[in-house]
């Protein structure tokens, strides 16, 4: 019974510990936020771009070599 009102008061201060290191946290504003998705999108989107035409060529290659 003592063993588990500690384990809840641990758990209590667990989550308000959380919630206090959550409001320290400098959160990004919509407009940043915006801004780094697209980066990603981009950035993701060039790098699959990149690796399919390795792709194709290394493709083209190997067959041109061993067929």
């Amino acid at each position: 019974m003592v063993k588990q009102q500690k384990q809840e008061k641990s758990i209590g201060r667990f989550f308000r510990s959380v919630i206090a290191e959550l409001k320290k946290v400098s959160w990004p504003n919509r407009r940043e936020t915006t801004v780094y998705t697209i980066v990603v999108i981009v950035t993701v989107a060039v790098v699959a771009l990149l690796l399919g035409v390795f792709d194709m060529l290394l493709g083209l290659i190997f067959k041109g070599l061993f067929y």
